[in-house]
């Protein structure tokens, strides 16, 4: 990553990327688990206290296994014999640090945790001396140069300040030695989980006066096979990467290289700033699969449809609408029947019905059923969370599912109550049906006048007895045609006109009860909503947010 004029990396880009995970870990508090947002987020404390010291210091750290050499480099750097150096036993205790600019770098020192006896100021040793080996001091301005306790130590505290330091300095100069650069604890512990620290890394492959001929080149090329397999990218050619050296701090081998890429880093005044990035990019990588999921999640309008389905279905929408489509058809049966066989008809009813009761009068009638069927709504809501959930990472999956969860607990008395507040009102009847009615009465009323008719022309009849029969058929003719076609016209009009009024009516029923279902899946699909959906979908809404904050906070 390349740093701009004053350093920084990207510019500003090291701070949107800091401040967007400061808000992908608030945004993520309860959700995820605890332990690696606090990892985040001492991360965070560390790179704002250091941004806040000194950005014109570069603190490198020489660090290596016992025996590789490490202090004997650092004196080479240095030029003074500052590091007590041993071969078979670790000598470096503690840390020692020596700063070109000692006064600028008390601050640092101080987080480092370096104790005052252990810090040299290199220009209040040497000041104006060239190094002990290569060319003169320049380039180094602003280097503060630590050797650390061997990361192989038997004793447990040297390897906790390693590991302490390791997380605190800039830069990290591995020192190896030809015998155990291939030590499996120091490519499995440190260079591979550092992997995307390259641009902050030089190995240095000391002592390579041991070695004689072509084993030189094949030991450099078996250590750069084994960084590869650690994923720790090599720089040749000017690419970037690591940057591997061979040197001998005995005889001076090599250190002119080792000394003009250490003298690179710190003139770029950038690595600082690269340090931290590639610790940002480490942490939103072990925070990528709480962040991260397969494909596009959210609540699709199919999955929003289905789950008002279930819930229309819990509360019998549809059998509602049915029901009351017949009912219509009933009541337009009774407005526009023929009233005579209305009063048929009830009456047979109310025998029958007056018999049941007679029969039932002992037995105990079962509790009504609710309006809305548990075990469908607990479905409903399983499923619409399951579609919500699909494709989020774990944690977000599981607050989705949580959500939806707390929604359910009184959804079906909501339910209820908006079923029974959909099906209020009184319903409003065509009024033709009174019109068709009174139709109804006046075909009775002719029913009865030609009724009475007839009785009156069988009368005439009956009293012109002695009379011939011609005249008694001239007679009934005259007197019964008239009473007979209005029989006639009142017993056929009227059911024909409830045939035609039964007819008209189907449409209005059909409309009727749809109007009553969509009122019972209105308010079904309002009540899930208000308390599973609108919060479902504030979790995903939360969710797309964190996933943005993680776009930039992982530099994608």
């Amino acid at each position: 990553m390349r740093a701009d004029a004053r350093g920084n990396v990207g510019g500003d880009r090291l701070q949107e990327r800091v401040d967007a995970f400061g808000e992908l870990l608030g945004l993520s508090r309860m959700r995820v688990d605890a332990a690696p947002l606090a990892e985040a987020g001492a991360l965070l404390d560390r790179v704002a206290e250091r941004r806040r010291l000194s950005r014109d210091h570069t603190v490198v750290a020489l660090a290596g296994a016992t025996g590789s050499g490490k202090s004997s480099l650092f004196n080479a750097l240095t030029g003074i014999e500052i590091s007590e150096t041993g071969v078979r036993r670790p000598t470096t205790a503690s840390p020692v640090a020596c700063a070109w600019d000692r006064g600028g770098a008390t601050a640092l020192l101080d987080r480092l945790g370096i104790p005052p006896q252990a810090r040299f100021g290199r220009r209040a040793l040497l000041d104006g001396v060239h190094t002990r080996f290569g060319g003169p001091d320049a380039g180094l301005e602003g280097l503060v140069l630590l050797d650390l306790p061997d990361h192989d130590s038997a004793v447990p505290e040297h390897r906790q300040q390693v590991d302490r330091l390791l997380e605190l300095v800039d830069v990290v100069v591995w020192v190896l030695d030809p015998e155990k650069y291939g030590d499996a604890v120091l490519h499995q512990r440190y260079l591979r989980p550092l992997a995307g620290h390259a641009d902050v890394t030089i190995i240095v492959m000391n002592q390579i006066d041991r070695l004689r001929g072509e084993a030189a080149e094949q030991v450099l090329d078996d250590l750069r096979r084994l960084l590869d397999e650690d994923g720790l990218a090599v720089g040749e050619y000017g690419e970037a990467g690591a940057v591997v050296v061979a040197a001998s701090a005995a005889t001076g081998e090599g250190m002119e290289e080792v000394r003009s890429a250490i003298a690179q880093v710190v003139a770029e005044r950038g690595a600082a700033d690269r340090r931290l990035s590639a610790d940002v990019d480490l942490a939103a990588a072990r925070l990528r699969p709480a962040f991260v999921g397969r494909g596009r999640a959210g609540l699709t309008d199919e999955a929003r449809e289905e789950f008002s389905d279930r819930l229309a279905e819990a509360v019998g929408a549809t059998a509602a609408g049915q029901t009351a489509e017949r009912d219509w058809v009933d009541a337009a049966r009774r407005a526009c029947g023929v009233p005579w066989v209305r009063l048929l008809v009830r009456g047979y009813r109310t025998s029958r019905a007056a018999g049941r009761a007679r029969e039932e009068q002992w037995r105990i009638a079962p509790a009504p059923a609710p309006a809305a069927v548990r075990p469908a709504v607990a479905e409903a809501v399983r499923c619409v969370a399951d579609a919500a959930a699909d494709g989020l990472p774990a944690p977000w999956a599981q607050a989705v599912r949580e959500a939806a969860r707390r929604g359910e607990r009184g959804l079906p008395e909501a339910l209820d109550e908006a079923a029974e507040r959909a099906e209020e009102g009184e319903t409003q009847w065509p009024r033709w049906w009174a019109a068709a009615r009174g139709v109804q009465w006046v075909l009775v009323a002719l029913v009865v006048l030609a009724v009475a008719g007839v009785v009156g022309g069988l009368g005439l009849l009956l009293t012109g007895a002695g009379a011939g029969p011609g005249v008694r058929a001239g007679v009934a003719v005259g007197v019964l045609w008239m009473p007979a076609a209005l029989l006639a016209v009142g017993l056929c009009g009227g059911p024909v006109l409830a045939w035609v009024c039964s007819a008209g009516s189907r449409g209005a029923a059909r409309r009727y009860g749809q109007d009553v279902e969509r009122r019972l899946r209105d308010a079904a699909a309002e009540c899930g909503r208000a308390r599973v959906l609108e919060p479902v979908a504030a979790e995903l809404l939360r969710y797309r947010e964190v996933r943005e904050q993680y776009g930039v906070a992982s530099g994608g």
